[in-house]
């Protein structure tokens, strides 16, 4: 390299050369306005023969001498990796083979650096003497083959540096190079030292970005997407001034090696190497917006490419599951994705290779009701796996909102949901592709409402959410396909069972022994006093055997907690002190709604969907009371029509030993619901999956008006599906 070039002057030429270098490179840094004119003239010289030189391998070796040289020179690789990944390039026969052809070029241009340096030549015209040597080659190729130039001697500088005092052939070199003179005054030389390694650092940035915009994938980007072109339109200019910093590099270290210590004493190269520093990081910027702009576009063609292969994969016949679910959750074999929540061990999908899979999908913000209730259903499936026909698995797959960034809140809330489930959970979030998020929400219509779908062990989906009839007839649903959910509904009556199956045992004696029963529920304390004492007062009057259960209300759950209390303390009739019981009494009625709208039969003249549809009504219009004789309901009314037909007792009463009570009482509060007829109302969340266009009135059969609602009862957090 120099030592082709003699490498001791006389001090004065020596200084006289690199005073001219330093004052015409600042002349040329601030006269030439004309940056279209220069450019004009870079771009001249480009004449690409179409060679193809991969020179990340270089730049990775580069980046390892630059960052031996000086520890102050950052990467953006961690040593081991930068280590690992330059060990595995330098020893492929490739890079070895294009070291060969690119050493002669590499060994012209360090040079041609240190001989333009030595005659003190402009460092434009340095510059431009460069890229004429080098106008076959692509700018990306341009620029890490002059940095490499660059490395040679600036590593040479520093490994004599570094070693000279232990080494005597390098003591020796380090003498005629005046190193040791040099270290002895390192701290006056310090500013230049640290002004030199700065700019280093920018010139890396530069050139790793240059790098990966030759590297952006054509098959998804072209130079007709804006900032692409916009950003090749400036890779030019960022090359010519990175080439030009490499100049002004190489020339402190060639005026050093040739003047010593007091060149530093008469000039201000620190001013100098930070003004071109300035002006790379003013181009780096923007290239790096350009670039950030261009992986965004990448990222979203990809997106709507693994879209349409998700929506493709499940339009096809597959032996078993693993496609899907690999495309699902996570393709590759490198990690295990899975936690088994038995053992909180981590496991491959292979473990639910031909099973029926159920995802349960959802936010960080599932209730703890919801997660309890689940569990108790799941486990008592466990048990009861031998009488199943197959075995199915439960998988938590966790959708969270890319935009909002990570924090240590949010990585809690998933460790603590994650370590409370005994079924199988994805890893972690970001396991999940935005591809994926996308055909959740739009296939499988996921509003942050917690879903179950349920594949076959084939990987086909079977049931887009079975969560409804798991609420509603838990394991008894397996294997819990659509065609099981109708097949259920055939089989279903209106009857008592149908609200309280599976939540309170005591009902169920109550049903057994033939008691009237009364579930009630508002949050109207004054209503609820004088249902009960009016109730208790005509059933006595009446001489049957009448039992009252309060099942609260779908939501407010301070206000119902103070009617629990005013029950209990009051002994007004029986009472579910468990919150949780009565969050999944409305869950269980809602989810009959929504089962018949996934199935599309809403609005079948279906008798007992009329009447469920009643009851949420009822709910959310302030209060009401079913009326049972066993486990057949006999009235289904608002809370005035049922308290206004207690109170009216002496007017029915003689037809209750000819009908009976139950028919009496259905009869007179016919008549006055035909005269009160109070409005019907639903209200469906818009994280709600599937919300019906229409819905006819369960009590005249019309078409019901639509309306947007927003709505804030100033209650403490419930659960998701609970319309606050």
């Amino acid at each position: 390299m120099e030592s082709g070039l003699p490498l001791i002057r006389h001090p004065a030429q020596g200084f006289n050369a690199s005073q001219q270098l330093i004052k015409s490179d600042r002349g040329s840094m601030l006269t030439m306005s004309d940056d279209n004119v220069m450019m004009k003239q870079i771009v001249g010289t480009h004449a690409p023969d179409g060679r193809e030189v991969d020179v990340k391998p270089l730049l990775l070796l580069v980046e390892d001498i630059l960052k031996r040289a000086t520890q102050q020179i950052d990467t953006s690789l961690t040593t081991s990796q930068a280590h690992a990944e330059l060990e595995d390039k330098t020893h492929q026969v490739n890079f070895v083979s294009m070291l060969d052809a690119l050493s002669y070029t590499i060994d012209r241009i360090s040079c041609e650096i240190a001989y333009k340096a030595l005659g003190g030549t402009d460092a434009h015209a340095t510059t431009v003497s460069l890229f004429n040597m080098l106008t076959s080659y692509s700018w990306d190729a341009k620029l890490v083959l002059t940095l490499s130039a660059f490395a040679l001697n600036y590593g040479e500088f520093w490994l004599l540096a570094q070693i000279y005092s232990s080494n005597q052939l390098a003591k020796s070199m380090a003498i005629l190079r005046q190193l040791p003179s040099i270290m002895e005054h390192s701290g006056p030389l310090k500013p230049r030292f640290d002004a030199i390694n700065n700019l280093i650092k920018v010139m890396m940035d530069v050139a790793r970005c240059v790098v990966e915009f030759k590297d952006l994938p054509p098959a998804y980007i072209s130079n007709e997407v804006p900032a692409l072109s916009t950003a090749m339109a400036h890779i030019p200019t960022a090359v010519y001034w990175t080439m030009r910093s490499v100049v002004a590099c190489a020339a402190q270290i060639t005026s050093l090696t040739t003047m010593g210590h007091e060149f530093s004493i008469s000039t201000n190269v620190a001013w100098e190497l930070s003004t071109l520093a300035h002006k790379l990081s003013n181009i780096l910027d923007h290239l790096r917006k350009q670039l950030d702009t261009c992986y965004q576009y990448i990222d979203e063609k990809r997106n709507v490419e693994s879209f349409q292969m998700l929506k493709n994969l499940f339009e096809m016949i597959h032996i078993d599951n693993m496609k899907v679910l690999k495309a699902l959750i996570y393709a590759k074999d490198d990690i295990q994705p899975l936690i088994d929540g038995s053992s909180k061990k981590r496991v491959h999908l292979d473990v639910l290779r031909r099973k029926n899979v159920l995802l349960l999908i959802s936010g960080l913000d599932m209730s703890n009701d919801e997660l309890s209730i689940l569990e108790q259903i799941y486990n008592e499936s466990r048990h009861q796996g031998a009488r199943l026909n197959s075995q199915y698995e439960v998988v938590w797959v966790p959708i969270v909102d890319r935009s909002v960034q990570w924090s240590d809140p949010m990585k809690g809330k998933f460790e603590s949901m994650q370590s409370s489930m005994p079924w199988f959970t994805v890893y972690h979030p970001s396991l999940i592709e935005k591809a994926v998020i996308r055909f959740i929400k739009e296939v499988w219509h996921f509003r942050n409402k917690p879903i179950l779908v349920v594949l076959d062990p084939q990987g086909k989906v079977v049931c887009p959410n079975a969560l409804h009839m798991m609420w509603i007839w838990g394991s008894n649903a397996f294997p819990f396909t659509s065609l099981r959910e109708e097949s259920l509904w055939k089989d279903e009556t209106w009857r008592l069972e149908l609200l309280v199956d599976g939540i309170d045992p005591e009902i169920l004696n109550w049903i057994k022994e033939g008691k009237y029963i009364f579930l009630y529920g508002g949050d109207d304390e004054e209503w609820v006093r004088k249902f009960t004492n009016t109730a208790r007062a005509v059933a006595q009057a009446a001489r049957i055997p009448l039992e009252m259960v309060y099942v609260g209300k779908s939501s407010k759950r301070e206000k119902i907690r103070r009617v629990i209390a005013t029950i209990t303390v009051e002994k007004l009739s029986y009472v579910w002190q468990d919150l949780t019981m009565i969050w999944f009494f409305w869950t269980r009625l809602e989810s009959m709604l929504y089962s018949k709208i996934q199935l599309g039969k809403l609005d079948d003249h279906d008798p007992m969907m009329q009447e469920i549809k009643k009851l949420l009504s009822y709910d959310r219009e302030g209060g009401w009371a079913v009326l049972s004789n066993g486990s057949n309901v006999v009235v289904n009314g608002h809370k005035t029509t049922a308290l206004q037909t207690l109170l009216e007792y002496d007017l029915w009463k003689e037809q209750v030993p000819v009908k009976g009570f139950d028919l009496a009482f259905r009869d007179h509060q016919g008549r006055i619901h035909d005269i009160a007829r109070p409005c019907c109302r639903f209200d469906f969340p818009m994280t709600t999956g599937r919300i019906p266009e229409t819905m006819k009135c369960p009590e005249c059969n019309r078409t019901m008006e639509k309306f947007s609602t927003f709505l804030c009862c100033h209650d403490e957090v419930i659960p998701d599906e609970l319309f606050k």
